[in-house]
């Protein structure tokens, strides 16, 4: 597979990489030069980022302040 170099230095990746590795709008990756050779890998902090988009804690600033309101409404019910 080959992609182009763009006038901004940007490429677009072939959509069967695209999509053997799940690469949507936005998703980050980390650039390693080894040698002559470009590597391209997901981010960590891209998963950690979906991770923590699965547990949203529904508008609480952290987990306690979801915990002690899930407590106060256990108390009054």
């Amino acid at each position: 597979m080959e992609a182009t170099v763009a006038e901004r230095g940007q490429i677009t990746l072939p959509k069967a990489v695209r999509d053997a590795l799940g690469l949507t709008k936005g998703t980050l990756l980390k650039v390693e030069l080894d040698g002559s050779r470009i590597i391209l890998r997901k981010s960590v902090d891209d998963a950690i980022s979906r991770v923590r988009g699965k547990f949203a804690l529904d508008g609480f600033d952290s987990a306690d302040a979801a915990l002690q309101s899930t407590r106060a409404g256990q108390a009054e019910g």
